[in-house]
């Protein structure tokens, strides 16, 4: 399935309006994963947008992410975050930084600047879709500890839904939807 018809079809459609996330794992060299998700919030995009753009508040959207920070507004937007991650029998810690490039109202860029990564990007698209928004959220990533491939996929398979999932949790709380 490519991007443009993962929501294409009605089915798929419906399916999101329920509250499923639908998501699509792909390799990304052999350290690495690419994941895209695609999620509906019964929320108008400018609403979506002025949460999602507090980046800050991301420690409560994504459990994995202990901190998030603006560190610097000049020429352009720089986010600073650290996340951590349990596996079988040890607890990574990352961090990492990121350039931000907002397109207002529709998409945010996240590019790797340095950090805990051999690679991260992340891109989040927002639409509007009925009476809501529909987000896509691709990101790809390689950390640089030697964790096979397969096992990231299956991380970013397992976790990104669960991430969207409490985000929106989050923001429709909020928004007493």
């Amino acid at each position: 399935m490519h991007g443009g018809d993962m929501v294409g079809s009605q089915n798929k459609q419906q399916l999101l309006v329920q509250g499923e996330v639908l998501v699509e794992t792909r390799s990304h060299n052999t350290w690495g994963g690419a994941v895209t998700a695609w999620i509906y919030l019964p929320l108008v995009r400018s609403h979506v947008w002025q949460k999602l753009t507090d980046y800050p508040r991301w420690v409560q959207y994504f459990p994995d992410v202990t901190k998030s920070e603006i560190i610097s507004k000049g020429d352009g937007k720089y986010l600073y975050q650290v996340g951590q991650k349990a596996f079988l029998f040890f607890t990574a810690q990352v961090e990492i930084y990121l350039n931000v490039v907002e397109v207002l109202g529709q998409q945010i860029q996240f590019r790797f600047l340095k950090g805990s990564f051999e690679d991260f990007n992340a891109h989040l698209e927002l639409k509007d879709m009925g009476n809501g928004t529909l987000i896509t959220y691709k990101v790809q990533a390689t950390p640089n500890i030697p964790i096979p491939s397969i096992f990231i996929q299956q991380s970013m398979n397992h976790e990104l839904p669960a991430n969207l999932r409490k985000m929106r949790q989050v923001l429709c709380n909020e928004s007493g939807s």
